[in-house]
């Protein structure tokens, strides 16, 4: 997968992408990301990207000239998708990123001060996602987040093939929770099922863990999830013992 980003600061992603599991899916040429800044294809000398809004009011908001210009230089080639990352976007979640995992090449437009001028939403963008009912200084932090979340999704970036499936919001649940070693600490054991060696077991603790997270810390979830009949006679259990 080749993923483009639109920032007047590309800095920001040096970093965050040059770390852990997005380094490695670089350098095992599985994802290519690369930065455009739109100043670049600014259309004067001074490299304004951003003007006063008609009709007044405040801030600034940022031109189309220079954005178009930043997204047609780009040569694209397959499935692709142009993202705008605002607050007023469709919500982000693990079905998205597994719908955006199948496109061959993203691209995400990260907007600052007051915005994008209309024509660029209406012109230039397929999606605009949002990570989140709250308002960010750029749109660069919710687009390394969106990011993140589908480079795990592309084939062969994770080291386990049961990695991205035993992630929460996967299969519509929480993660279960993990123990690793020591066995015991401060008096507190791990739950002797994990260590029992029978894996369908140890398969359906986990599954019932995760019913009992989710139902705990996220019941909406459950309203959108397929669940079994023992799913559901667990989940009464545990309402039973809620009231």
């Amino acid at each position: 997968m080749k993923i483009n980003i639109i920032t007047i600061f590309p800095d920001m992603f040096t970093a965050p992408f040059n770390h852990s599991i997005m380094k490695r899916a670089q350098e095992k040429k599985l994802l290519t990301i690369e930065t455009v800044n739109p100043r670049d294809f600014a259309q004067d000398k001074h490299q304004m990207v951003d003007d006063y809004p008609f009709g007044g009011g405040a801030g600034m908001v940022l031109k189309p000239e220079p954005m178009f210009a930043a997204v047609e230089s780009l040569k694209t080639s397959g499935k692709k998708r142009v993202l705008l990352m605002c607050p007023s976007g469709q919500p982000f979640t693990q079905e998205k990123a597994k719908e955006l995992a199948q496109y061959d090449e993203l691209i995400f437009l990260c907007g600052h001060y007051e915005g994008f001028d209309a024509r660029i939403t209406d012109n230039l963008v397929d999606e605009a996602i949002s990570i989140g009912d709250y308002v960010l200084t750029g749109g660069e932090i919710p687009a390394m987040v969106v990011i993140d979340a589908v480079a795990r999704m592309l084939n062969g970036v994770l080291g386990s093939g049961e990695s991205a499936i035993g992630d929460s919001f996967y299969n519509g649940l929480l993660e279960y929770p993990q123990y690793t070693r020591p066995r015991e600490f401060r008096g507190m054991s791990v739950p002797e099922i994990l260590l029992s060696g029978d894996h369908a077991k140890i398969k359906k603790w986990r599954h019932n863990e995760s019913l009992k997270k989710t139902f705990l810390n996220r019941p909406d979830l459950l309203e959108k999830t397929t669940l079994s009949a023992d799913d559901k006679k667990y989940l009464a259990t545990l309402k039973h013992r809620s009231e």
